[in-house]
């Protein structure tokens, strides 16, 4: 049977018309029944993998007769305008170039022919091929001709798979292709051209030398910059198909190649790429030059490892579009390939992609239109995510402008208030607010407290993740409550008791032992003494904490350099013990009060004091209780190594919470806190360590480097478990564990988790105990044990989990992991989880998304072939390129508000918790989209975040 497609109008490829028509006509064998070409297995072909969308011709096998179809294609509709009977053709096949209508002959060959004259001027060696994706009444002679020359199963298989391709490449299918060959910019509209040709000819300026451009220079003259070797192959392309051999090129040539690469034409943008990798200009393609091409484009994307491969994922090409081994490939095979790649992508695992099937969510509030709603939907977000903020700090300001205004009135009442003024009731004011917050900052930091009351009731109604920002508060107000009190003391009311006339002074004079003080006298007294000492102190203290000295923000000159960085900030804090002895002694002798029971310094702090002296104390005692004995050290790529380590006796953690390290043979003084990547139910545990500042880097050094030879960065160490040599490695303190917002992910139905980089740390354990969990529920449904996995990290799994017993039933039923990351080499980090999720969650409770943001994204010519070659591997193999896992890597950012907008729409009527591990700057963007769809939307969206 054969059919064929003949689509009439004025206008082909990128026009301005709105009408877009195209022919494609295919041809099957006659002496093969449609039925057996339909029927054979998948519908791929081309290999075994490019679908067949032919299941419309199914109905009537018998067919023989020619049918022209005429038909008008308009953006939202098809026109069919005729169909008429043509001649039968001859079973061999014979003849047929005689009875076929001249009519349609000469349409064919006009159409033919004006698409050649539209479109000459980016005719090249290789045009040939790309013809023969779209054959003329000629090529179809030409076909029957090489029939007859060479084997008809063979010749058969490339035209079935031809024919193919013309009924895919409809105008939705090429318009989504043409997002992957872009090679400038997402729009390339007239406008936009015209005015990044500006700057490319302010560029030319710049870097032309007698008025030509360099072919090295090619690629910051167009703005490829950081991928100059690419632009070298797009430039040598552009030369070959003018039949020129030049490494210079005049702006006038430029701007030729320029309107080339930015051409919005599906048919241009691919003719570019398929001359990139065909060197030798025979409309051909080897695999050595698929190969070259697949090398350029993963120098282009600096994927060391897949340029490594490069000759093996050229042969998967070449098995996949030339099944019968010709040992070439053209034009229209890539733009198969170019074309059946969202087919390729639905082949993959549907743990790496949101699930369809979603409900009607979305929408189902209307959109606020005014003024009026836009407020209320504005305060309505605010009282959503603040109230338990907002009424810890009302509370809290009360009680500190209760006090304030207590101590005020008092002192407003008494005699001294005749002689210093409202000096002297500002200043007892402000210092029973310093009282009060002295107390209160020290709880904040009391991390055992805080974990034993997040698992209570408590947490209903404290923001218990927002502990160091409350510290943080009180410090300022403490800094405040200084300024008052002794700016008042030493500026204001010590002044005026100076000055004051012996009239007034009488009125107080008991309270100096009848001598008039002096401002020295004042000063050099215990209370001045203490007062000056604790200013001191306590301003070293505020200044090392800030985030410039903290985080090494400031460069300073040496020594002063020692004043930054993390150690000068954690020894600093430590002269707060002096100032709680000082601030009990200055307390202690105050003037004008003199009963015991009315110096209350003491009454506000003790209790505050005894209880982070207690959790001190706590911390040393189970520290070195908690010894952990290494198992295992391996460093990974991306300056980040790995601790395995054997769990402390009593040690009992929730996947989300943090512990903290300590190396006495580093310092026996500091406490690093790290995310736990171990289940619950491991009977091991692990931390992964980022490599970023000098504890870190002498922790790897010691744990990595032997006596005996030199350490090599990159290689992992790895030691057998039980069967390490203790006497080299250094002692590893443990203190914990200590709550952190992502604990309570129980309590959703849904979970979020996005993890930036190191930020994916706290949500691996929970990934681990929602598989853990899943698999005990299977075997205590199935009263079978499942099998172990051979992977790395199922080595250490622990079988308690799934003989633990019955157990409650887990109120989450779906997590999404959104894991953002730079480095193609973090993949290796967590690849034994990953691996460990795709095989064994056979509920799909998890879907796991890996971004990778220093590819180019998908839709960029140099991540095209890239995309190509991971889109296969995934469908033929099921193992992501870049990873080494069934998780598909997806290029640049994820789309959040499709990210949220597709939860929302899956999982209506449910709750989800928002997890956030990385910088500060996404946390905004992913709080505001949580509002914003709890509004729209029937679900509820609950932020978390943390910051590294």
């Amino acid at each position: 049977m054969q059919l064929k497609q003949f689509l009439r109008s004025s206008s082909f490829g990128s026009c301005s018309s709105k009408r877009s028509t195209y022919s494609r006509n295919f041809d099957l064998p006659e002496d093969t029944p449609a039925t057996e070409i339909l029927d054979t297995g998948p519908e791929y072909v081309g290999g075994a993998m490019l679908p067949i969308f032919l299941n419309d011709l199914r109905q009537n096998s018998d067919l023989q007769d020619l049918v022209e179809v005429t038909l008008e294609l308009d953006d939202n509709s098809i026109v069919l305008c005729s169909v008429a009977p043509t001649p039968t053709h001859n079973a061999e096949g014979n003849g047929s170039e005689e009875e076929a209508p001249n009519g349609f002959l000469a349409r064919s060959a006009s159409a033919a022919s004006k698409l050649r004259r539209k479109f000459s001027w980016i005719r090249s060696p290789s045009v040939r091929s790309r013809t023969s994706a779209a054959p003329s009444e000629d090529d179809h002679f030409q076909f029957h001709n090489h029939n007859s020359n060479h084997n008809n199963t063979t010749n058969t298989a490339r035209e079935e798979m031809k024919s193919k391709l013309k009924l895919v490449r409809s105008k939705s299918t090429a318009q989504r292709a043409l997002g992957g060959l872009r090679f400038i910019s997402k729009t390339t509209g007239e406008s936009d051209t015209n005015v990044q040709w500006k700057k490319v000819e302010a560029r030319f300026d710049a870097l032309a030398k007698d008025g030509l451009l360099a072919r090295e220079d090619f690629g910051d003259c167009i703005g490829m910059t950081d991928s100059k070797e690419f632009a070298v192959g797009v430039f040598d392309a552009l030369v070959r198909r003018r039949r020129q051999k030049t490494a210079k090129i005049t702006k006038a040539e430029l701007h030729e190649f320029w309107l080339q690469i930015s051409d919005q034409s599906f048919d241009a943008r691919l003719q570019i790429f398929f001359d990139m990798a065909d060197r030798n200009g025979d409309g051909k393609i080897t695999r050595d030059e698929v190969q070259e091409l697949i090398m350029l484009s993963a120098s282009a994307n600096k994927l060391s490892k897949l340029k490594e491969r490069a000759a093996e994922y050229a042969s998967l090409i070449m098995e996949e579009l030339d099944p019968d081994d010709l040992g070439y490939i053209e034009l229209w095979q890539l733009e198969t390939l170019l074309l059946q790649r969202d087919n390729y992508m639905n082949y993959s695992r549907p743990l790496s992609t949101t699930s369809v099937g979603w409900s009607q969510n979305l929408g189902t509030r209307s959109k606020t239109r005014n003024l009026v709603k836009r407020a209320s939907y504005g305060l309505k977000c605010l009282v959503l995510d603040n109230w338990q903020r907002g009424w810890i700090l009302l509370l809290w300001v009360m009680i500190m402008a209760g006090l304030f205004t207590w101590k005020f009135l008092q002192y407003r009442r008494r005699a001294a208030f005749q002689v210093m003024g409202y000096c002297l009731t500002t200043a007892k004011g402000a210092a029973e607010t310093l009282k009060l917050n002295m107390a209160l900052v020290l709880l904040p930091v009391c991390r055992n407290i805080l974990t034993w009351l997040r698992s209570t009731r408590a947490k209903l109604l404290v923001p218990f993740d927002d502990n160091i920002n409350f510290h943080k508060i009180i410090a300022y107000a403490i800094a405040i409550g200084i300024l008052l009190h002794a700016g008042n003391h030493l500026a204001c009311d010590f002044p005026r008791l100076i000055n004051s006339s012996p009239e007034k002074f009488a009125l107080i004079a008991s309270d100096f032992d009848n001598v008039k003080p002096t401002f020295k006298s004042l000063l050099t007294g215990i209370e001045g003494i203490t007062g000056i000492a604790m200013v001191i102190l306590m301003a070293i203290v505020f200044t090392l904490a800030t985030r410039g000295f903290r985080r090494n923000v400031l460069k300073l000159p040496p020594p002063f350099n020692r004043l930054t960085g993390f150690n000068a900030f954690w020894y600093s804090h430590h002269l707060l013990a002096v100032v709680y002895v000082l601030l009990i002694v200055h307390g202690t002798f105050l003037f004008l009060v003199h009963q015991w029971w009315q110096k209350t310094t003491w009454m506000y702090i003790s209790m505050p004091l005894l209880l982070y002296i207690a959790e001190r104390s706590l911390r040393t005692c189970r520290s070195e209780h908690y010894t952990a004995k290494i198992l295992k050290v391996s460093v990974l790529p991306g300056d980040v190594f790995s601790l395995t380590m054997s769990k402390p006796n009593g040690f009992k953690y929730k996947s989300g919470q943090y512990i903290f390290l300590q190396c006495p043979t580093i310092s026996s003084f500091e406490w690093h806190p790290f995310s736990i990547t171990s289940a619950p139910g491991d009977d091991y545990l692990s931390v992964h360590i980022r490599i970023v500042g000098d504890w870190t880097n002498e922790l790897k050094r010691v744990l990595t480097e032997d006596d005996s030879s030199a350490c090599e960065i990159g290689r992992a160490k790895f030691k057998e478990r039980g069967n390490v040599d203790q006497r080299g490695l250094p002692r590893l303190l443990v203190d914990g564990p200590y709550g952190a917002a992502a604990q309570d992910y129980q309590n959703y139905d849904v979970l979020l988790l996005v993890g930036l980089g190191i930020g994916a740390t706290p949500f691996i354990s929970i990934l681990k105990d929602l598989l853990n969990n899943s698999r005990s529920e299977e075997q205590l449904d199935s009263n079978t044990e499942t099998s172990a996995s051979d992977d790395s990290w199922t080595s250490y799994a622990s079988s308690s989990a799934a003989s633990s017993g019955k157990k409650k039933s887990i109120r989450t039923k779906s997590a999404h992991f959104y894991w953002v990351t730079r480095e193609p080499g973090s993949f290796e980090w967590f690849k034994g989880v990953m691996n460990e999720v795709a095989e064994m969650d056979h509920k799909g409770l998890i879907e796991m998304h890996n971004y990778l943001t220093s590819v180019y994204e998908e839709g960029d010519a140099r991540s095209t072939l890239i995309t190509m070659v991971q889109a296969l591997n995934h469908a033929k193999h099921g193992v992501d390129i870049l990873s080494g896992t069934r998780v598909r890597t997806h290029f640049a950012r994820p789309k959040w508000k499709e990210v949220f907008s597709k939860i929302a729409s899956k999982h209506p009527y449910s709750t989800v918790g928002v997890f956030y591990c990385g910088l500060p700057a996404l946390a905004k963007e992913l709080k505001k989209l949580s509002q914003e769809l709890t509004y729209k939307t029937s679900t509820r969206f609950d932020f978390h975040k943390e910051y590294f």
